[in-house]
């Protein structure tokens, strides 16, 4: 029986597949049905052309010229949780709130606030993502790595190198999986601290909005969107992009945005804080592919 064929699509609109519902095309885009078929594929690929993670789309302005090389997108076989003990083992491409779900049905604290993270267990690892309090670098145990070069290895949480939404993984390198520690504790107090990031999620930001999540980081000694807020920024437009009035630390396509106006839009927010208080905001959300 012949294996069977790897599955590339060329010429990939993304806009459908992020947030923000706007860009181009990726060059090739790659869903692998295991970890030993992406390694294989990133071990035979041309070491000139670019890879890199989709996720969920969550935390990514896709420029409106397309992404050349090959986006991969962790699917279904990507997305299992287990729960070993104090452990909870996620594939890369397993939603925050899958992970945080399992730790709460086995009483496991500590892993609540990946409940407000919007994107995958893979790319929240890549990020140090965080919220309420806490981040990825405060739980994670191990994460099991496919190398641009297709090699597989499991990396202690040290080797990451994290910092505040940062770690030191090289581009084209792919998080497979996390193992996360939780502790154990109430199921019923679990439940309701999730319960209450939802609910504050909800009051707080515009998530029936086209957005991309926190747009800025939070500089040291400051909330990114009390900068924003203070420079004059809330509701600001340009083009069919729009600062939320709802929470300024997040951009939303009204509807016919372009990323090209969301990223203009980001820009001129920096250069507008920049000017009122002398802070150089940084970008949260990643940015790729040609304008």
């Amino acid at each position: 029986m012949d294996a069977p064929q790897v599955r590339v699509t060329h010429d990939a609109p993304l806009a459908p597949l992020v947030w923000f519902k706007t860009g181009g095309a990726a060059e090739m885009l790659f869903e692998p049905r295991d970890r030993d078929e992406l390694s294989a594929m990133l071990h035979d690929l041309d070491t000139a052309t670019p890879v890199w993670a989709l996720g969920l789309g969550s935390n990514l302005i896709v420029r409106d010229g397309g992404v050349p090389g090959l986006a991969v997108r962790l699917g279904k076989a990507f997305a299992r949780v287990a729960v070993e003990g104090d452990l909870v083992r996620a594939g890369g491409g397993a939603p925050g709130i899958s992970v945080a779900s399992a730790a709460r049905d086995a009483s496991l604290a500590g892993l609540e606030f990946l409940r407000g993270i919007p994107g995958t267990a893979g790319g929240a690892v890549r990020m140090n993502a965080g919220a309420y309090g806490r981040d990825v670098a405060d739980c994670l145990v191990e994460a099991t790595v496919v190398r641009r070069s297709g090699a597989v290895e499991v990396l202690p949480a040290s080797a990451f190198g994290f910092s505040y939404r940062h770690s030191a993984l090289p581009h084209g390198d792919i998080v497979v999986e996390a193992l996360f520690r939780g502790v154990p504790g109430d199921k019923a107090a679990i439940a309701a601290e999730m319960d209450r990031i939802a609910a504050e999620r909800e009051a707080s930001q515009p998530l029936r909005s086209r957005t991309g999540g926190s747009t800025f980081k939070n500089p040291p000694g400051h909330k990114a969107w009390q900068l924003v807020d203070a420079a004059g920024c809330r509701g600001f437009r340009l083009g069919g992009a729009q600062v939320s009035e709802k929470h300024t630390n997040f951009l939303i396509n009204t509807g016919d945005a372009t990323s090209a106006d969301i990223e203009a839009l980001g820009d001129e927010v920096r250069r507008r804080v920049l000017a009122h208080s002398g802070v150089a905001l940084e970008w949260e959300i990643e940015r790729v592919g040609h304008a």
